[in-house]
C-alpha cells in the first residue's frame, strides 16, 4: 500500500481518473463528481507525473486515454465496482433494518396484501414496506431489495424466482358476464365492450395479442374503456364497465370472492410469468432473505 501511495500521491485521484476516462471529459467528471474542473486536471497531471506516462490526450473539448490510460482505466473500473458494491452493501446493512419491496400497484394491492397478516405472523419483527410504481426500478440505484417483474427470468442483473405464470383469461363483474348471452364463443368477444391497458412504460400483452393466440387476427377488438394501470382496470371491471384481462394469479381471490366473474376455458398461458427479483450484486441483508424465501414458498404453496 506504500507504493501505491506513492504512485498515486491520493486515492481520491483514482475517482477523478474513473470518471473523466468514462465520461471523456474533464468538466463532466468535475460536474458529476461536484468539483471544479481545475480540480480534476490537476489530480489527473498529479498521477501522470507520479506514473511518468500520460493517460490521456488532451483535445479541445474532450479527452481520449492512451494505451497506459486504457490499461489502468480497465482494472480501475472493476476496482472501483467492487468496492461500491461492498460498500453498499455494508450501508445497507448498517443503516436499512427494513425491506422495500417494489410491485404494480394490483400485485401489492391484490396479491401482497391479503398476505400481509400471515407474512406478520410467521415475521412479527421484519419492517417490511410496499412500494408500488409504474416501472420496473433499478434495485441497485434505488436501494431496493425485492421487486416483482414480467418477464422469462433470465435478468442479467438479477436473481429471479417464479412466483406466478402468465395465464390471461377475460373477466367482468358477475353481472355483465350474465348479461353477455351471446358470449358462447371466442370471436362473440369482439362484440362486447372491453376495458384496455395501456400501462406507458411496462410491456404488457394486449387484446389483440389475446385473439391472435386465439386465431382471430384479422379482426380489430371493439374500442373501450382505456386505463393506464391494472388496478384501475379492475375496479373498473368490477364496476361492470366491460371484460377485462384477468392475470389469474392477481384475479383468483376476486373471483373465489364473487366479486368478479371468469371464462376460464378460454385461458391463454403466455409462456412469461411473473418473478421475485434481487440484486446479483448486492447480497440481501438476513429480514430480506428471510422475506424473499416465505414469498417463494407462498407461490409454491
Amino acid at each position: 500500500m506504500q507504493e501505491l501511495w506513492k504512485l498515486l500521491t491520493s486515492p481520491r485521484h483514482l475517482i477523478f481518473f474513473e470518471a473523466a476516462a468514462r465520461l471523456g471529459s474533464f468538466t463532466r467528471a468535475a460536474t458529476e463528481l461536484n468539483v471544479q474542473q481545475p480540480a480534476v486536471s490537476a489530480a489527473i497531471r498529479q498521477m501522470e507525473e507520479s506514473l511518468g506516462v500520460k493517460l490521456f490526450l488532451r483535445a479541445h473539448r474532450s479527452v481520449t486515454l492512451t494505451p497506459a490510460g486504457e490499461r489502468l482505466f480497465a482494472d480501475v473500473s472493476v476496482a472501483l465496482e467492487r468496492i461500491l458494491a461492498s460498500a453498499r452493501a455494508v450501508h445497507q446493512r448498517g443503516q436499512n433494518d427494513h425491506v422495500t419491496m417494489s410491485a404494480s400497484t394490483a400485485f401489492a394491492y391484490y396479491w401482497m396484501v391479503p398476505r400481509l397478516e400471515a407474512f406478520h405472523d410467521a415475521h412479527p419483527g421484519i419492517d417490511l414496506r410496499l412500494q408500488t410504481s409504474d416501472r420496473d426500478p433499478d434495485l441497485d440505484a434505488e436501494d431496493i431489495s425485492l421487486g416483482i417483474r414480467r418477464g422469462y427470468g433470465d435478468w442479467a442483473d438479477c436473481h429471479a424466482a417464479l412466483i406466478a405464470r402468465e395465464v390471461i383469461y377475460p373477466i367482468a363483474s358477475p353481472q355483465v358476464m350474465a348479461a353477455a348471452v351471446n358470449l358462447k364463443t371466442v370471436p362473440n368477444l369482439l362484440h362486447e365492450r372491453l376495458i384496455h391497458l395501456e400501462e406507458p412504460v411496462r410491456e404488457r400483452p394486449t387484446w389483440s395479442d389475446w385473439f391472435a393466440h386465439h386465431d382471430l387476427s384479422d379482426r380489430t377488438p371493439k374500442a373501450g374503456l382505456r386505463l393506464n394501470d391494472y388496478a384501475l382496470v379492475l375496479q373498473a371491471a368490477m364496476a361492470g364497465e366491460g371484460f377485462a384481462f384477468g392475470w389469474r394469479h392477481v384475479t383468483e381471490r376476486l373471483i373465489d370472492q364473487g366479486l368478479l366473474a371468469a371464462r376460464k376455458e378460454w385461458a391463454w398461458e403466455t409462456g412469461a410469468g411473473f418473478y421475485l427479483v434481487w440484486s446479483k450484486r448486492n447480497r440481501l441483508i438476513p429480514q430480506a432473505e428471510r422475506v424473499r424465501d416465505w414469498l417463494i414458498a407462498q407461490a409454491e404453496a
